[in-house]
């Protein structure tokens, strides 16, 4: 192998290592771009399914919209890339705090924002909204099947 080729494979080896390191920290949330737009303030949705989607956006938390709905919650933006064990207990009562201003119907919306705000919420307080969106969903189906078995 001449020397030429073995200068072009490192120099090609090298970036893509750069490349990968520059793509994980965009993905952690530690480079970012400038010009991200302004994002929408909190959408109101209601309780009720449109019948629109195969699968009902306010029981799921898979996010089926790229939009971003901030639910009173921009100061949350600072904690982007932050692992879920590095919060200090001020820090998780910030999440605690705006989750206990949410409407039952308002968690799944909030923890698909959060994701995709690359926010990583404390795992006390990802705990507590997943238990509130299980109730949710739970209190939903028996509602469905009051209403079924009445008609």
């Amino acid at each position: 192998m001449s020397i030429d080729t073995i200068l072009v494979i490192s120099i090609v080896s090298a970036a893509v290592i750069l490349a990968l390191i520059l793509w994980r920290m965009h993905y952690k949330g530690l480079i970012t771009h400038e010009e991200e737009p302004k994002l929408p303030k909190v959408v109101d949705k209601n309780i009720e399914c449109c019948g629109e989607h195969d699968v009902c956006e306010a029981e799921t938390l898979l996010t089926l919209t790229e939009e971003i709905i901030y639910y009173s919650d921009e100061e949350l933006d600072t904690y982007r890339g932050r692992q879920e064990d590095e919060y200090s207990d001020s820090e998780i009562e910030e999440f605690r705090d705006v989750l206990l201003t949410l409407q039952q119907h308002e968690v799944s919306g909030w923890l698909k924002s959060l994701n995709l705000r690359r926010i990583e919420m404390p795992f006390q307080v990802k705990e507590e909204a997943l238990m509130m969106v299980e109730e949710f969903r739970w209190a939903r189906r028996e509602n469905r099947e009051a209403k079924r078995l009445k008609d």
